[in-house]
């Protein structure tokens, strides 16, 4: 869709983007996107899923779109439409909330209760070149209405293992409405996260996008999933979740 100048990619970035796609068809692509690449705009001088969809150029210069975005260190399920309709729709499924994201993530001792909802405010922050979000009050300037849903898997002295969906979508949801229940991911040193997990180092933020349900623009819905990468799936079984 995209009339931007081509970016030049190696033969070993297509490779790997390619081999990164878990559902493919004439509207869709999904990606099990890994750990440490930024979805798009990122400061590090290095090129981006969204660069690196360039891949898939047609031979009318035109290029697939992500709908959404996933933070960099956040792994897993990422979606991309492939003309400007499947866009369009995607785009409004979204702000309509028909999206379903489920995630895995670490925590270093399970939340009590061991399931809820978290129904907070956030609020973005700017300190230098950095932007972070905080609980804040519902009738703070700026305030975005919120809400969470999280529920252990499993727990062990090593920590806990928990599956989060976001009711809405604001920037590092997830994130900080678990550091506000005092259960802050693992890794993520934004927000408060241990740097360690199991006795062991936790190499990033340990938050996976394990599956999403979406509307297909063709009709019906269509669900798409990621397994856990190696890092993640290292510590759940260092920690015997």
């Amino acid at each position: 869709m995209s009339t931007r100048q081509p970016v030049q990619l190696s033969e070993q970035e297509i490779a790997a983007v390619r081999s990164w796609v878990i559902h493919e068809d004439a509207q869709v692509l999904a990606f099990s996107k890994p750990a440490g690449l930024s979805s798009q705009g990122g400061r590090i001088q290095a090129h981006t899923l969204d660069d690196l969809l360039w891949a898939f150029m047609r031979s009318n210069g035109k290029r697939p779109e992500l709908v959404h975005r996933l933070d960099r260190d956040t792994s897993g399920v990422i979606l991309a439409a492939r003309t400007k309709p499947a866009a369009g729709f995607l785009g409004k499924a979204i702000q309509m909330r028909r999206f379903k994201k489920t995630y895995l993530a670490l925590v270093s001792s399970a939340p009590e209760p061991a399931s809820g909802r978290i129904n907070k405010p956030l609020v973005r922050q700017e300190i230098g070149r950095e932007s972070y979000m905080r609980v804040c009050e519902f009738d703070t300037p700026g305030a975005q209405g919120s809400e969470s849903r999280y529920r252990t898997l499993s727990a062990s002295d090593g920590g806990a293992l928990v599956e989060l969906e976001p009711l809405t979508g604001r920037m590092h949801q997830l994130r900080v409405h678990m550091a506000s229940i005092g259960r802050p991911l693992v890794g993520d040193v934004r927000y408060g996260g241990a740097l360690t997990f199991a006795g062991r180092s936790a190499p990033r933020l340990m938050l996976h996008a394990a599956k999403l349900t979406f509307p297909h623009p063709d009709g019906g819905e269509v669900t798409v999933e990621a397994p856990p990468p190696e890092d993640f799936q290292g510590l759940v079984q260092e920690a015997g979740l």
